[in-house]
């Protein structure tokens, strides 16, 4: 349960976000995957399939900031988003429906902005590049493929969108996500 103080961060942070900040989406992020995250591993049982219901969750999320009422709890609003699509993946894969779809409005997805550098950025593009490489390896394959389709190929977010054939808001959540993870690893194995 968030105490006061945490409460506050986190409304203070829903602010930011809804007004366009990038830290404040990449806080939201790491504050709650791992609530959203454990929640849908427990319901579907497969790692894969929850990392990308997390990623969908985030994703919608934040196309639909503007839409939260502070009022309530924003664990509980991610929880039902995440909630929503899980029960939409499964009854799509009942009705065995293979056609992609998504409803993502891609006109808000250009807040999650694609240019200023993060902390994360800096500490990847800093790393010795062998050393890199061994680092990334230890990410999951989805991971690996956007983080080596950004910094090797320099690839925008929409054209790693275009070569994945996800959705922009999909590509963005997750490369924050294995920025983050990338960071974590880079950062473990300099304090050893």
């Amino acid at each position: 349960m968030p105490t006061g103080n945490d409460q506050d961060r986190i409304t203070e942070q829903i602010t930011l976000a809804k007004s366009g900040k990038q830290s404040a989406f990449r806080f939201l992020l790491d504050h709650f995957w791992n609530e959203v995250y454990g929640f849908q591993l427990k319901r579907v049982m497969d790692e894969y399939e929850a990392e990308d219901i997390t990623i969908e969750t985030f994703s919608k999320a934040f196309d639909k900031i503007e839409s939260f009422d502070t009022k309530y709890a924003f664990n509980t609003w991610l929880i039902t988003i995440s909630k929503n699509i899980q029960i939409d993946k499964s009854r799509k894969k009942k009705a065995s429906i293979h056609s992609r779809t998504t409803d993502t409005d891609d006109e808000h997805v250009h807040r999650i902005a694609d240019i200023s550098p993060t902390p994360e950025d800096k500490l990847i593009t800093e790393q010795n590049l062998a050393e890199l490489l061994l680092f990334i390896k230890q990410l999951k394959p989805h991971y690996q493929d956007v983080i080596n389709l950004r910094y090797f190929q320099e690839m925008s977010y929409n054209e790693i969108a275009e070569h994945i054939n996800e959705p922009l808001s999909n590509v963005k959540v997750r490369l924050l996500r294995a920025k983050k993870l990338l960071s974590e690893i880079i950062t473990q194995n300099h304090t050893r």
